[in-house]
């Protein structure tokens, strides 16, 4: 099974790169992807049902991933909420958890985290 991905990121450049990234090395693919908190959150709400995994970036152009995370609380058992961001702090690593984020990956170091992430919730939704 293919793990569908929702992407929450403002860099164009790393948005296209990780979609790339996903598709090649976790065998997941991008089904939507957001660029603002305000976008993401009308994504999520209108689309309940069509990812297993949301990757959420803290700092966005418009509104901050903190918003995405918390608009997910309400979600399947089966969906995972995980943050990339490149500001992993101990801090942002446990406000990110409190407001319901199943992990946290830095953007600069933890790919390969990421990678084994996306096939745990490939096994265990599969």
């Amino acid at each position: 099974m293919t793990v569908k991905a929702y992407l929450v990121e403002d860099s164009p450049v790393i948005r296209e790169n990780l979609v790339g990234f996903l598709a090649d090395v976790a065998d997941a693919e991008v089904v939507a992807s957001a660029s603002t908190e305000d976008e993401a959150v009308t994504w999520l709400h209108m689309h309940r049902n069509d990812w297993d995994l949301t990757i959420v970036d803290l700092f966005l152009k418009r509104g901050n991933g903190l918003g995405v995370i918390h608009a997910c609380r309400n979600r399947a058992p089966h969906q995972k909420v995980v943050v990339l961001s490149n500001y992993a702090t101990a801090d942002m690593r446990q406000r990110s958890e409190q407001l319901g984020a199943d992990a946290f990956f830095d953007k600069s170091a933890e790919l390969d985290q990421l990678v084994a992430y996306c096939d745990l919730v490939r096994s265990s939704h599969g």
